[in-house]
């Protein structure tokens, strides 16, 4: 076995009350812990959601207690159930009215690419209107699933900067003609 050697910190980098770090990892780390999802559900996906919010599975112990229905104030677009072609453009003009930094969440097959509904009038996956960060599968998804979900968009959210500057995310935004 080896021994693990830990080195020693620079002087009046750490002392009682305070460890010195970069200010990029602090506020990734605020933003990682206080998500406000904004819940955009249509069906049996929204059911499972609550059942996530509930006192069994909890949601509030990974800093999403507090759900905000104004997308103004939020950071997490939780899509979850059929989402109609005439919801389309009510789903980018919340999508557009959030701030920046925001993150998308698909939440079950209908969401993802329209699930069993495949006719005329579904929406073949909200990523035809949005650009979408986090997909969650299943009909409908287990909670556990949906805070895995969650879990993923947290580790988005530590490092907002870098990636929503990346041009990838430029390409995305661009396709979906989002300024």
């Amino acid at each position: 076995m080896s021994e693990v050697k830990i080195g020693k910190t620079p002087e009046g980098s750490e002392g009682p009350g305070y460890f010195l770090t970069s200010l990029d990892k602090i506020i990734g780390m605020a933003r990682e812990n206080s998500l406000w999802p904004l819940p955009f559900a249509t069906s049996c996906c929204g059911i499972e959601f609550m059942a996530t919010m509930a006192a069994h599975y909890d949601l509030a112990r990974f800093g999403a207690e507090r759900l905000s229905f104004s997308p103004r104030q939020s950071d997490v677009l939780m899509v979850m159930g059929t989402i109609a072609k005439k919801m389309g453009p009510v789903l980018r003009h919340v999508y557009e009215q959030m701030a920046e930094p925001r993150w998308v969440m698909a939440v079950g097959a209908c969401a993802s690419s329209g699930g069993i509904f495949d006719t005329y009038s579904v929406l073949q996956g909200i990523d035809k209107v949005i650009p979408v960060d986090v997909y969650v599968p299943g009909c409908p998804p287990r909670p556990e699933q949906i805070i895995d979900g969650i879990l993923r968009i947290q580790h988005l959210a530590t490092e907002p900067l870098k990636r929503r500057s990346s041009e990838e995310y430029r390409k995305l935004l661009a396709e979906h003609q989002i300024v």
